[in-house]
């Protein structure tokens, strides 16, 4: 009989869980994940791109990828002055709060604790040691962190540190029966699309507040990207109560003098059908940041998802991403037992495996910015334009 092995995961969102899922299927482990978001945990990405990975991992917990999605038949294409375009293009798009709790419902066997900060990461030969914010420690067999962008497992394993690109990604999520008709109808059933210097606007239903799929009860999700110059960028991310964010801006202190500039602009920039759904909207707002990958793990220390390094959102792979590194990671661990050395061979290949993807993802993700002006160097600074009118 092996000798019993212990995994904690730092960090209770999609990445985490993704881990938590795999990792309790391929080994026997005891496995804790810490969350340090103590009530209800906000969605930071809104709508999701159904990829392959984010299939599979629904199919094997035992949820079919339909009943948690909505499906779209046609791309649109908007203009200022002329008729939309419209043609053919299915895909299927979800959102982060239904596959949070379509994931977290899947791992019962998992110690799942909320309210848990961790503060410090050690490797050691034996282990990994995590310390708390209330002084406590504990060691574990492994530690992974899927802590998102600003990881403190990061700091252990890498030097990396996130950098702002030059835009920011403003966004809204609204129930489909508490917007006019007029708007949904044309959204309904569509990846709506419009592109101008500087800005880029996106547009798709994705399920309910509950995960529901029937229509009225959907949610019409848009993200926003305007270009920001850094100079801009401490205001942007300010709130209203005078806290400076550094990854998530929620609607509930959005500053005036942001919510101001940003309705300047849907009035100024936007198509009269985007620019309305702005208007009835709550926003909330996402700065746009590289990360690059370095190294994912030290020792039994691992990093995965936005904690090894980020991939720019119009790829639509960063969950998609993260369940792979997941997922690939169990497999390494599949066949090994405790008090046995770390499967180096199997952990050397997941990382550079892991690591190629990542940079190939990341190029993409810059090269379609690059393709529509946002974040490069002559490109126009929309936001700063329209505050200084």
């Amino acid at each position: 009989m092996s000798a019993p092995w212990t995994i904690a995961i730092v960090g209770g969102s999609l990445a985490g869980l993704a881990a938590a899922a795999e990792l309790s299927r391929t080994t026997d482990a005891e496995i804790t994940v810490f969350e340090q978001t103590a009530g209800p945990l906000e969605g930071r990405g809104a709508g999701i791109v159904v990829q392959p990975e984010i299939e599979y991992l629904l199919s094997v917990s035992g949820v079919q990828p339909d009943a948690v999605s909505v499906a779209l038949g046609e791309r649109q294409l908007l203009h200022r002055n002329s008729p939309p375009r419209t043609f053919a293009m299915p895909q299927t798009m979800t959102a982060w709060d239904t596959l949070y709790r379509t994931f977290r419902a899947t791992i019962p066997g998992v110690d799942y604790r909320q309210g848990v900060t961790v503060t410090g990461v050690t490797p050691g030969e034996q282990g990994v040691d995590l310390t708390f914010a209330d002084g406590t420690t504990s060691t574990w067999t492994l530690v992974i962190g899927a802590d998102g962008i600003g990881s403190t497992v990061r700091q252990t394993v890498s030097a990396a540190h996130p950098q702002y690109t030059g835009y920011v990604a403003w966004r809204g999520l609204e129930t489909e029966d508490e917007l006019p008709t007029d708007i949904t109808s044309e959204l309904t059933d569509r990846f709506t699309l419009y592109s101008a210097n500087g800005i880029q606007f996106l547009c798709y239903l994705v399920p309910g507040p509950a995960g529901e799929t029937a229509p009225g009860r959907r949610r019409v999700n848009w993200v926003w990207y305007i270009n920001a110059s850094e100079e801009a960028f401490d205001g942007i991310m300010t709130g209203q109560s005078g806290r400076r964010y550094e990854y998530f801006l929620p609607t509930t202190d959005v500053s005036e003098a942001s919510m101001a500039t940003l309705l300047m602009l849907a009035e100024t920039d936007l198509p009269p059908l985007l620019s309305r759904l702005v208007r009835l909207s709550r926003p909330f707002l996402q700065p746009v940041m590289d990360l690059a990958g370095a190294r994912m793990r030290r020792g039994p220390a691992f990093v995965i998802g936005d904690a090894a390094g980020t991939v720019r959102p119009h790829t639509a792979s960063g969950t998609s991403k993260s369940i792979a590194d997941a997922a690939l990671l169990a497999q390494a661990f599949r066949k090994w037992t405790a008090g046995e050395p770390l499967p180096e061979d199997h952990l050397r290949l997941w990382e550079q495996h892991r690591l190629r993807s990542l940079e190939d993802l990341a190029a993409i993700g810059i090269a379609r910015a690059v393709a529509s002006r946002l974040g490069t160097r002559d490109s126009t600074p929309v936001w700063d334009r329209a505050g200084q009118r």
